[in-house]
């Protein structure tokens, strides 16, 4: 009835060596990514709000709608997508890569 515990710790910050750390550092990137793409935009129209830029990025539009809109309502959905694509691209690669490394240190 008993089981033997088997704890698995995991750090974000102190990854272990091989698969955990490579997949850590694309999850840092992507997560860096869709952070200045989500808050980098609008922390511009904000800061230039009130000056010649920030009434520029407001007035120009992209299919009839404001840039600012358009990219906040169409481009950031879009880009997570990208995102998805490239972080299991990218998992999938690692998980290529450190699977040949462990079988061939079985050999």
């Amino acid at each position: 009835m008993s089981q033997p515990k088997n704890s698995h710790q995991v750090n974000l910050f102190r990854p272990k060596k091989g698969h955990m750390r490579d997949e850590v550092l694309i999850i840092l990137a992507i997560l860096f990514g869709w952070g200045v793409c989500t808050f980098g935009f609008q922390l511009l129209v904000y800061l230039c709000q009130g000056t010649g830029a920030g009434s520029l990025l407001t007035r120009l539009t992209l299919f009839n709608l404001p840039l600012h809109f358009w990219f906040t309502g169409q481009l950031l959905p879009l880009w997570f997508i990208v995102l998805c694509v490239i972080f299991n691209l990218y998992i999938d690669r690692i998980t290529e890569y450190h699977s040949r490394r462990r079988d061939r240190s079985y050999e």
